[in-house]
C-alpha cells in the first residue's frame, strides 16, 4: 500500500468517525498532491508525497510561530491539531546526533571545506535525508561542520 493509498484509507476513517478536524487535515493534504499531479502531470511516488507532507508541516510550524506572536492561542490550538495529524505521515525523523553524524559523512564524501560549499552540501544532504529530518537542524549542522 502506497503512502497515498494510505492517506486515502485515513480519510475514508475520518469521514466514517465523523472526525471533522483531522478529515479537513487530510482533504487539503490530498489536494496538495491532487494539484502537483496535475500540474506536472505525474503520478506521485511516496518520496514525492512525503515532500508534500513536508512544507505542510513547515508551514504549519510557522503559522504556529505567528500565531503564538500574536497571541492568537485558538488557531495555534487549530494548526498544532493539523500537525499532529500530518506528521503521522513522516517516516520516523532523525534526532540532531544522527543528523549531524549524517551530515559529517556528506561533507567528508564531498571534501567539502568552508562556507562556501553549503550549497553543494545542501543539495546532498536534502536528496539523502528528504523528510527523514528537520531541515532546520540539517542546516545547523552543515553550518557547524563546515565552519573552521
Amino acid at each position: 500500500m502506497t503512502l497515498k493509498d494510505r492517506i486515502t484509507e485515513d480519510m475514508k476513517t475520518a469521514m466514517r468517525a465523523k472526525d471533522a478536524a483531522r478529515l479537513l487535515t487530510i482533504r487539503g493534504l490530498l489536494a496538495a498532491c491532487k494539484q502537483r499531479e496535475v500540474d506536472e502531470r505525474i503520478v506521485l511516488d511516496d518520496a514525492a508525497v512525503i515532500a508534500i507532507v513536508d512544507k505542510l508541516v513547515k508551514q504549519r510550524k510557522d503559522s504556529i510561530t505567528q500565531f503564538t506572536a500574536g497571541n492568537r492561542q485558538d488557531l495555534v490550538d487549530k494548526e498544532a491539531a493539523e500537525l499532529q495529524v500530518l506528521e503521522t505521515y513522516l517516516p520516523q525523523r532523525l534526532g540532531a546526533d544522527e543528523v549531524a553524524a549524517e551530515v559529517a559523512k556528506i561533507v567528508a564524501e564531498l571534501g567539502a571545506s568552508g562556507p562556501g560549499d553549503m550549497g553543494k552540501v545542501m543539495g546532498a544532504v536534502k536528496t539523502r535525508l528528504a523528510g527523514k529530518a528537520d531541515m532546520g537542524l540539517v542546516s545547523a549542522a552543515i553550518k557547524k561542520a563546515l565552519t573552521p
